[in-house]
Protein backbone atom coordinates (compact mmCIF):
# COMPACT_ATOMS: atom_id res chain seq x y z
CA UNK A 1 0.00 0.00 0.00
CA UNK A 2 2.41 2.86 0.88
CA UNK A 3 4.60 1.41 -2.38
CA UNK A 4 1.40 2.43 -4.55
CA UNK A 5 0.91 5.72 -2.67
CA UNK A 6 4.86 6.54 -2.99
CA UNK A 7 4.68 5.67 -6.64
CA UNK A 8 2.03 7.70 -7.29
CA UNK A 9 3.60 10.48 -5.49
CA UNK A 10 6.20 9.60 -7.79
CA UNK A 11 3.79 10.25 -10.83
CA UNK A 12 2.55 13.55 -10.01
CA UNK A 13 4.13 16.71 -10.82
CA UNK A 14 4.90 18.00 -7.04
CA UNK A 15 7.83 15.66 -7.21
CA UNK A 16 9.27 16.37 -10.29
CA UNK A 17 9.03 20.14 -9.45
CA UNK A 18 11.97 22.32 -9.44
CA UNK A 19 12.89 25.89 -7.99
CA UNK A 20 12.91 27.16 -11.72
CA UNK A 21 9.39 26.06 -12.61
CA UNK A 22 8.13 27.30 -9.05
CA UNK A 23 9.81 31.00 -9.93
CA UNK A 24 8.26 30.54 -13.58
CA UNK A 25 4.71 29.61 -12.35
CA UNK A 26 5.11 32.89 -9.72
CA UNK A 27 6.02 35.27 -12.56
CA UNK A 28 3.09 34.01 -14.99
CA UNK A 29 0.87 35.13 -12.00
CA UNK A 30 2.23 37.95 -11.76
CA UNK A 31 1.73 38.68 -15.27
CA UNK A 32 -1.76 37.63 -14.97
CA UNK A 33 -2.36 39.92 -12.11
CA UNK A 34 -1.36 43.02 -14.40
CA UNK A 35 -3.13 41.96 -17.07
CA UNK A 36 -6.29 41.26 -15.34
CA UNK A 37 -5.86 43.84 -12.34
CA UNK A 38 -4.44 46.72 -13.97
CA UNK A 39 -5.22 46.33 -17.48
CA UNK A 40 -2.20 45.98 -18.69
CA UNK A 41 -2.52 44.27 -22.65
CA UNK A 42 -5.32 41.84 -21.05
CA UNK A 43 -5.76 40.69 -24.67
CA UNK A 44 -2.39 39.32 -25.25
CA UNK A 45 -0.77 39.44 -21.85
CA UNK A 46 -3.84 36.94 -20.14
CA UNK A 47 -3.09 33.99 -23.07
CA UNK A 48 0.95 34.42 -22.49
CA UNK A 49 1.05 34.43 -19.03
CA UNK A 50 -1.17 31.65 -18.53
CA UNK A 51 0.96 29.77 -21.40
CA UNK A 52 4.12 30.41 -19.04
CA UNK A 53 1.92 28.62 -16.34
CA UNK A 54 1.21 25.66 -18.63
CA UNK A 55 4.26 24.99 -20.14
CA UNK A 56 6.13 25.11 -16.85
CA UNK A 57 3.82 22.73 -15.19
CA UNK A 58 5.87 19.58 -14.24
CA UNK A 59 5.45 16.47 -16.04
CA UNK A 60 2.77 17.75 -18.54
CA UNK A 61 4.32 18.40 -21.25
CA UNK A 62 2.08 20.25 -23.12
CA UNK A 63 5.07 22.13 -24.88
CA UNK A 64 6.57 18.55 -25.85
CA UNK A 65 7.78 17.23 -29.27
CA UNK A 66 6.69 14.19 -30.30
CA UNK A 67 8.75 11.38 -30.07
CA UNK A 68 9.57 8.89 -33.22
CA UNK A 69 10.78 5.73 -33.39
CA UNK A 70 14.00 3.85 -35.54
CA UNK A 71 11.88 3.36 -38.30
CA UNK A 72 11.06 7.26 -38.07
CA UNK A 73 7.51 6.54 -37.04
CA UNK A 74 5.34 8.59 -34.19
CA UNK A 75 5.68 6.58 -30.61
CA UNK A 76 4.66 8.99 -28.72
CA UNK A 77 2.41 12.45 -29.72
CA UNK A 78 3.39 15.82 -28.65
CA UNK A 79 1.48 18.19 -26.30
CA UNK A 80 -0.95 20.17 -27.14
CA UNK A 81 0.73 23.42 -27.01
CA UNK A 82 3.76 22.21 -29.32
CA UNK A 83 1.15 21.32 -32.10
CA UNK A 84 -0.37 24.99 -32.16
CA UNK A 85 2.94 26.75 -31.87
CA UNK A 86 3.44 25.36 -34.98
CA UNK A 87 1.47 28.57 -36.60
CA UNK A 88 4.07 30.77 -35.11
CA UNK A 89 6.88 28.57 -35.55
CA UNK A 90 5.95 28.85 -39.60
CA UNK A 91 4.62 32.64 -39.24
CA UNK A 92 1.39 31.64 -40.12
CA UNK A 93 -0.09 33.86 -36.64
CA UNK A 94 1.20 36.88 -37.02
CA UNK A 95 0.23 37.60 -40.59
CA UNK A 96 -3.26 36.54 -39.46
CA UNK A 97 -3.54 39.20 -37.04
CA UNK A 98 -2.49 41.89 -39.35
CA UNK A 99 -4.99 40.97 -41.04
CA UNK A 100 -7.33 41.80 -38.18
CA UNK A 101 -5.12 45.08 -38.09
CA UNK A 102 -6.02 45.73 -41.60
CA UNK A 103 -9.68 45.61 -41.30
CA UNK A 104 -9.68 47.87 -38.45
CA UNK A 105 -6.78 50.76 -39.65
CA UNK A 106 -8.18 53.90 -41.43
CA UNK A 107 -5.49 55.10 -43.20
CA UNK A 108 -7.15 58.29 -44.04
CA UNK A 109 -4.89 60.17 -41.87
CA UNK A 110 -1.71 59.09 -43.02
CA UNK A 111 -3.10 59.53 -46.70
CA UNK A 112 -4.28 63.03 -45.77
CA UNK A 113 -1.06 64.04 -44.67
CA UNK A 114 1.63 61.55 -46.74
CA UNK A 115 4.55 63.33 -44.50
CA UNK A 116 3.41 61.54 -41.62
CA UNK A 117 5.09 58.78 -43.19
CA UNK A 118 8.10 60.14 -42.38
CA UNK A 119 7.56 60.63 -38.55
CA UNK A 120 6.39 56.70 -38.63
CA UNK A 121 9.71 55.83 -39.96
CA UNK A 122 11.96 58.20 -37.83
CA UNK A 123 10.06 56.06 -34.68
CA UNK A 124 11.33 52.72 -35.99
CA UNK A 125 15.57 54.57 -35.29
CA UNK A 126 15.09 52.96 -32.09
CA UNK A 127 14.99 49.38 -33.69
CA UNK A 128 18.72 50.16 -35.14
CA UNK A 129 19.96 51.68 -31.86
CA UNK A 130 18.77 48.81 -29.58
CA UNK A 131 19.70 46.46 -32.28
CA UNK A 132 23.75 47.81 -32.55
CA UNK A 133 23.18 48.10 -28.16
CA UNK A 134 22.45 44.44 -28.39
CA UNK A 135 25.32 43.78 -30.56
CA UNK A 136 27.92 45.72 -28.10
CA UNK A 137 26.91 43.95 -25.44
CA UNK A 138 28.12 40.60 -26.17
CA UNK A 139 25.63 38.48 -25.01
CA UNK A 140 23.82 38.28 -28.36
CA UNK A 141 24.43 37.17 -32.30
CA UNK A 142 23.64 39.40 -34.67
CA UNK A 143 20.26 37.33 -35.90
CA UNK A 144 19.35 37.85 -31.73
CA UNK A 145 20.37 42.09 -31.89
CA UNK A 146 17.69 42.04 -34.80
CA UNK A 147 14.80 40.21 -32.81
CA UNK A 148 15.35 42.39 -29.68
CA UNK A 149 15.76 45.53 -31.59
CA UNK A 150 12.11 45.14 -33.22
CA UNK A 151 10.60 45.41 -29.68
CA UNK A 152 11.06 49.11 -30.14
CA UNK A 153 8.87 48.81 -33.57
CA UNK A 154 5.83 48.48 -30.02
CA UNK A 155 4.09 46.06 -32.17
CA UNK A 156 3.25 43.02 -31.07
CA UNK A 157 3.01 40.25 -33.64
CA UNK A 158 5.86 41.88 -35.64
CA UNK A 159 8.04 41.37 -32.93
CA UNK A 160 6.72 37.26 -32.82
CA UNK A 161 7.00 37.38 -36.60
CA UNK A 162 10.69 38.29 -36.59
CA UNK A 163 11.88 36.48 -33.68
CA UNK A 164 10.26 33.00 -34.46
CA UNK A 165 12.17 33.17 -37.60
CA UNK A 166 15.36 34.49 -35.85
CA UNK A 167 15.82 33.79 -32.57
CA UNK A 168 12.96 31.28 -31.61
CA UNK A 169 14.90 30.23 -28.23
CA UNK A 170 14.15 33.80 -27.49
CA UNK A 171 10.23 34.21 -28.08
CA UNK A 172 8.74 34.18 -24.88
CA UNK A 173 11.54 36.91 -23.69
CA UNK A 174 11.35 39.21 -26.34
CA UNK A 175 7.45 38.72 -26.54
CA UNK A 176 7.21 39.75 -22.70
CA UNK A 177 8.99 42.57 -22.88
CA UNK A 178 7.43 43.72 -25.94
CA UNK A 179 3.81 43.51 -24.72
CA UNK A 180 4.77 44.84 -21.11
CA UNK A 181 5.97 47.76 -22.39
CA UNK A 182 3.64 48.34 -25.10
CA UNK A 183 1.14 48.65 -22.01
CA UNK A 184 3.44 51.16 -20.49
CA UNK A 185 3.59 53.57 -23.61
CA UNK A 186 1.56 56.31 -21.47
CA UNK A 187 4.41 56.08 -18.99
CA UNK A 188 7.38 55.58 -20.89
CA UNK A 189 6.41 58.43 -23.36
CA UNK A 190 5.11 61.29 -22.11
CA UNK A 191 8.63 62.64 -19.90
CA UNK A 192 10.34 62.02 -22.99
CA UNK A 193 7.56 64.29 -24.98
CA UNK A 194 8.13 66.81 -22.72
CA UNK A 195 11.71 66.99 -22.26
CA UNK A 196 12.30 67.48 -25.98
CA UNK A 197 9.37 69.91 -26.32
CA UNK A 198 8.78 73.26 -25.44
CA UNK A 199 5.40 74.69 -23.54
CA UNK A 200 4.83 76.96 -27.23
CA UNK A 201 5.40 73.82 -29.15
CA UNK A 202 3.30 71.35 -27.10
CA UNK A 203 0.46 74.16 -27.72
CA UNK A 204 0.31 74.07 -31.04
CA UNK A 205 -2.62 73.74 -32.66
CA UNK A 206 -2.24 71.96 -36.64
CA UNK A 207 -4.94 72.72 -39.46
CA UNK A 208 -7.94 70.00 -40.08
CA UNK A 209 -7.17 67.23 -42.59
CA UNK A 210 -8.40 66.92 -45.92
CA UNK A 211 -11.26 64.89 -46.40
CA UNK A 212 -9.95 61.52 -48.10
CA UNK A 213 -12.00 60.09 -51.29
CA UNK A 214 -13.24 56.39 -50.97
CA UNK A 215 -10.94 55.60 -54.26
CA UNK A 216 -7.94 56.94 -52.37
CA UNK A 217 -8.85 54.82 -49.83
CA UNK A 218 -8.94 51.38 -52.22
CA UNK A 219 -6.00 52.60 -53.89
CA UNK A 220 -3.33 52.99 -51.15
CA UNK A 221 -3.47 49.21 -50.04
CA UNK A 222 -2.82 47.94 -53.34
CA UNK A 223 -0.42 50.17 -54.08
CA UNK A 224 1.16 50.31 -50.37
CA UNK A 225 2.09 46.71 -51.16
CA UNK A 226 3.21 46.80 -54.47
CA UNK A 227 5.93 49.39 -53.40
CA UNK A 228 6.56 47.78 -50.28
CA UNK A 229 7.08 43.85 -51.83
CA UNK A 230 9.11 45.06 -54.28
CA UNK A 231 11.53 47.15 -52.13
CA UNK A 232 11.34 44.76 -49.29
CA UNK A 233 10.32 41.25 -50.13
CA UNK A 234 10.28 39.48 -47.00
CA UNK A 235 7.84 42.16 -45.63
CA UNK A 236 4.91 40.88 -47.72
CA UNK A 237 3.65 38.38 -45.62
CA UNK A 238 3.13 41.22 -43.22
CA UNK A 239 2.21 43.81 -45.11
CA UNK A 240 0.14 42.15 -47.74
CA UNK A 241 -2.02 41.09 -45.20
CA UNK A 242 -2.56 43.98 -43.36
CA UNK A 243 -3.13 45.47 -46.71
CA UNK A 244 -5.60 42.71 -47.67
CA UNK A 245 -7.63 43.63 -44.40
CA UNK A 246 -7.92 46.95 -45.15
CA UNK A 247 -9.16 46.55 -48.21
CA UNK A 248 -11.72 44.29 -46.99
CA UNK A 249 -12.78 46.96 -44.87
CA UNK A 250 -12.25 50.16 -47.34
CA UNK A 251 -14.04 48.38 -50.60
CA UNK A 252 -17.44 48.04 -48.68
CA UNK A 253 -18.20 44.70 -50.80
CA UNK A 254 -17.23 42.36 -48.13
CA UNK A 255 -18.65 43.51 -45.08
CA UNK A 256 -19.02 39.61 -44.03
CA UNK A 257 -15.04 39.64 -44.43
CA UNK A 258 -14.24 42.89 -43.09
CA UNK A 259 -16.46 41.31 -39.65
CA UNK A 260 -14.57 38.14 -39.63
CA UNK A 261 -11.06 39.78 -39.58
CA UNK A 262 -12.07 42.52 -37.12
CA UNK A 263 -13.28 39.94 -35.20
CA UNK A 264 -13.89 36.04 -34.74
CA UNK A 265 -10.60 35.35 -36.53
CA UNK A 266 -8.62 38.19 -34.84
CA UNK A 267 -9.85 37.02 -31.48
CA UNK A 268 -9.02 33.08 -32.00
CA UNK A 269 -5.62 34.18 -33.33
CA UNK A 270 -4.87 35.74 -30.29
CA UNK A 271 -6.27 33.30 -28.03
CA UNK A 272 -3.77 30.68 -30.33
CA UNK A 273 -0.64 33.22 -30.70
CA UNK A 274 -0.46 34.54 -26.97
CA UNK A 275 -0.75 31.09 -25.21
CA UNK A 276 1.78 29.50 -27.77
CA UNK A 277 4.29 32.39 -27.74
CA UNK A 278 3.62 32.07 -23.55
CA UNK A 279 4.81 28.50 -23.77
CA UNK A 280 7.68 29.17 -24.63
CA UNK A 281 8.74 30.86 -22.00
CA UNK A 282 10.28 27.99 -19.60
CA UNK A 283 12.48 28.14 -16.64
CA UNK A 284 15.52 27.32 -18.82
CA UNK A 285 14.87 29.63 -21.95
CA UNK A 286 13.62 32.44 -19.29
CA UNK A 287 16.06 32.54 -15.73
CA UNK A 288 19.14 33.84 -17.77
CA UNK A 289 20.78 36.65 -17.92
CA UNK A 290 19.80 37.61 -21.13
CA UNK A 291 16.27 37.62 -20.49
CA UNK A 292 17.02 40.92 -18.06
CA UNK A 293 19.19 42.22 -20.74
CA UNK A 294 16.47 42.14 -23.33
CA UNK A 295 13.99 43.88 -20.56
CA UNK A 296 16.71 46.65 -20.39
CA UNK A 297 16.79 46.86 -24.00
CA UNK A 298 13.30 47.15 -24.37
CA UNK A 299 12.97 50.41 -22.61
CA UNK A 300 16.13 51.90 -24.83
CA UNK A 301 14.06 51.18 -28.09
CA UNK A 302 11.02 52.68 -27.26
CA UNK A 303 12.75 55.58 -25.38
CA UNK A 304 14.85 55.78 -28.29
CA UNK A 305 11.88 55.32 -31.01
CA UNK A 306 9.72 57.93 -29.04
CA UNK A 307 12.63 60.82 -29.39
CA UNK A 308 13.21 60.30 -33.16
CA UNK A 309 10.07 60.82 -34.00
CA UNK A 310 9.84 64.17 -31.26
CA UNK A 311 12.68 65.16 -33.27
CA UNK A 312 11.93 64.43 -36.49
CA UNK A 313 8.56 66.82 -36.25
CA UNK A 314 10.18 69.26 -34.57
CA UNK A 315 12.51 69.87 -37.55
CA UNK A 316 9.72 69.08 -40.05
CA UNK A 317 8.04 72.13 -37.73
CA UNK A 318 10.45 74.53 -38.91
CA UNK A 319 10.44 74.16 -42.97
CA UNK A 320 6.75 73.57 -43.69
CA UNK A 321 4.40 75.91 -44.42
CA UNK A 322 1.01 74.46 -41.70
CA UNK A 323 2.64 74.49 -38.38
CA UNK A 324 3.21 70.63 -36.72
CA UNK A 325 2.86 69.84 -33.54
CA UNK A 326 6.07 67.80 -32.51
CA UNK A 327 4.28 65.56 -29.71
CA UNK A 328 2.93 63.84 -32.50
CA UNK A 329 6.15 62.16 -33.61
CA UNK A 330 6.02 60.54 -30.84
CA UNK A 331 3.17 58.27 -32.10
CA UNK A 332 5.21 56.92 -34.71
CA UNK A 333 5.57 53.58 -32.32
CA UNK A 334 2.97 51.36 -33.61
CA UNK A 335 1.20 51.16 -30.47
CA UNK A 336 -2.05 51.77 -32.29
CA UNK A 337 -4.10 53.37 -31.03
CA UNK A 338 -2.32 54.55 -27.92
CA UNK A 339 0.68 56.24 -29.42
CA UNK A 340 -1.85 58.23 -30.84
CA UNK A 341 -3.96 58.97 -27.75
CA UNK A 342 -0.86 59.46 -25.75
CA UNK A 343 -0.12 62.32 -27.97
CA UNK A 344 -3.48 63.54 -27.66
CA UNK A 345 -3.55 63.58 -23.94
CA UNK A 346 -0.25 65.57 -23.16
CA UNK A 347 -0.93 68.03 -26.12
CA UNK A 348 -4.58 68.54 -24.11
CA UNK A 349 -3.09 69.20 -21.63
CA UNK A 350 -1.29 71.97 -21.93
CA UNK A 351 -4.09 73.81 -24.61
CA UNK A 352 -7.57 71.74 -23.63
CA UNK A 353 -8.46 73.32 -26.94
CA UNK A 354 -6.36 71.35 -29.43
CA UNK A 355 -7.41 67.75 -30.74
CA UNK A 356 -4.37 66.19 -32.15
CA UNK A 357 -5.85 62.32 -32.64
CA UNK A 358 -6.14 62.55 -35.99
CA UNK A 359 -2.96 64.37 -36.70
CA UNK A 360 -1.20 61.60 -34.32
CA UNK A 361 -3.07 58.69 -35.88
CA UNK A 362 -1.10 59.26 -39.41
CA UNK A 363 2.25 58.70 -37.84
CA UNK A 364 0.92 55.94 -35.73
CA UNK A 365 -0.53 53.54 -38.57
CA UNK A 366 2.74 55.01 -40.54
CA UNK A 367 4.25 53.15 -37.99
CA UNK A 368 2.72 49.86 -38.57
CA UNK A 369 3.75 49.55 -41.68
CA UNK A 370 7.24 50.56 -40.67
CA UNK A 371 7.69 48.46 -38.19
CA UNK A 372 6.86 45.72 -40.72
CA UNK A 373 9.17 46.87 -43.31
CA UNK A 374 11.74 46.94 -40.49
CA UNK A 375 11.24 43.29 -40.14
CA UNK A 376 11.69 42.33 -43.53
CA UNK A 377 14.83 44.37 -43.82
CA UNK A 378 16.25 42.54 -40.94
CA UNK A 379 15.23 39.15 -41.82
CA UNK A 380 16.62 39.64 -45.26
CA UNK A 381 19.86 40.68 -43.35
CA UNK A 382 20.02 37.57 -41.01
CA UNK A 383 17.41 35.27 -42.16
CA UNK A 384 19.14 33.64 -44.91
CA UNK A 385 16.76 35.74 -47.83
Amino acid sequence: MLQTIKDFYLSTGFASMTIYQGIMIFISFVLLYLAIKRGFEPLLLIPIAFGMFLSNLPAAGLMAPPVYDADGHVAQLGGLLYYLYQGNKLGIFPPLIFLGVGAMTDFGPLIANPKSLLLGAAAQFGIFITFLGAIASGLFTPAEAASIGIIGGADGPTAIFLSSRLAPHLLGSIAVAAYSYMALVPVIQPPIMKALTTKAERQIKMKQLRHVSKLEKIIFPILATLIVSLIVPPAAALVGMLMLGNLFRESGAVSRLTDTAQNALMNIITIFLGTTVGATATAEAFLNVKTLAIMGLGVIAFAFGTAAGVILAKVMNKFSKEPINPLIGSAGVSAVPMAARVSQVVGQKENPSNFLLMHAMGPNVAGVIGSAVAAGVLLSLFGGF
